[in-house]
């Protein structure tokens, strides 16, 4: 899908502190940056930000990054932040960058759970190295969780939940941990659910929302 290009977004998000100019040279000191040394959680394709911005309302002892690869959707992001921004609103940053890049902007085990939530299928077998759960992209998880860190992925297309969770099954690094096909009538794995912009709308028309939990290997 091609995005539409807005002209303005730079100018935005370079005038934003919370948005990150030089991740790179970040690496390695995020807590600090962050003026904490609470836990450091990444969202990856976050989109509009509602699902982060909530996150980091109701968690001030958590340090949330929201990355996004386009800069016209990250100011949408950047926007509903400086909407709703208070002094309670401290503990969130964005970075415009490529995933691809994540372990050049993060340190081995500087990241404690990265969430991936209804990120693009990439539906044609040639591209499947670019969908986020990939052995590719796992290998590049690896590298910036801690310990006991864990990827949560949310998604609607059953498609990309089985290939992901092929990918996760065939990975060396890591296990699934928890996973429901139907996430609103899970009770358990439900619990605490914070929904994103695609969520309510796929929800509301009855597509059962697909998730998964996981861990390192033991």
């Amino acid at each position: 899908m091609r995005l539409r290009n807005i002209p303005r977004a730079g100018n935005v998000l370079n005038e934003c502190k919370e948005v990150v100019k030089n991740e790179i040279e970040c690496r390695g000191t995020w807590q600090k940056i962050f003026g904490s040394p609470n836990p450091v959680h990444i969202e990856i394709g976050m989109g509009k930000g509602q699902f982060l911005l909530t996150l980091a309302g109701q968690n001030p002892d958590i340090n949330y990054i929201g990355i996004e690869r386009y800069s016209s959707v990250l100011l949408r992001a950047v926007e509903k932040y400086s909407a709703v921004c208070t002094e309670d609103i401290s503990n969130i940053r964005f970075i415009c960058m490529d995933a691809r890049n994540a372990a050049d902007v993060f340190a081995p085990g500087e990241v404690d759970r990265i969430y991936l939530n209804f990120s693009d299928p990439w539906p044609k077998a040639r591209h499947a190295a670019r969908r986020l759960t990939s052995r590719e992209f796992l290998s590049r998880y690896e590298k910036i969780l801690t310990e006991n860190g864990s990827i949560e992925f949310k998604t609607d297309n059953r498609l990309l939940f089985d290939f992901s969770v092929a990918e996760i099954e065939a990975c060396p690094f890591f296990q699934i941990t928890a996973c429901t096909y139907d996430l609103h009538r899970d009770p358990d794995m439900n619990q605490g659910n914070i929904m994103t912009e695609y969520e309510e709308k796929f929800s509301s028309l009855g597509n059962p929302i697909y998730k998964l939990i996981a861990g390192r290997k033991k």
